[in-house]
């Protein structure tokens, strides 16, 4: 198995945890970490192929999503103190019939 193949799994791997745990799970705080978990994988096979390839589009392209990423943290655990503070929990279940 070459280096790219040995990535690619690793990063489909992760992928995957990332997907069950935004459909199986109702803590708002653990769906966002597996969101997350699912951008790093994509992450990591784009520096994969951009260093498989030799160019750096790959590398861009993962600065940029880092920092979007970054952005979406922020805002959205803004989101989650301000929810909690209003219902006092995070579940999922209490936002589907929240009224702003």
């Amino acid at each position: 198995m070459d280096n790219l193949s040995s990535y690619l799994i690793v990063s489909a791997v992760l992928f995957s945890i990332g997907t069950i745990g935004v459909l199986t799970r109702k803590n708002a705080i653990v769906i966002f970490m597996c969101v997350e978990l699912m951008l790093n994988a994509v992450n990591l096979t784009f520096v994969a192929f951009s260093r498989h390839l030799g160019n750096l589009d790959g590398q861009i392209f993962v600065f940029f999503i880092m920092t979007v990423a970054a952005a979406e943290a922020a805002v959205g655990l803004a989101m989650f103190i301000a929810f909690f503070n209003n219902r006092g929990s995070i579940d999922i279940d209490d936002a589907s019939t929240m009224k702003w």
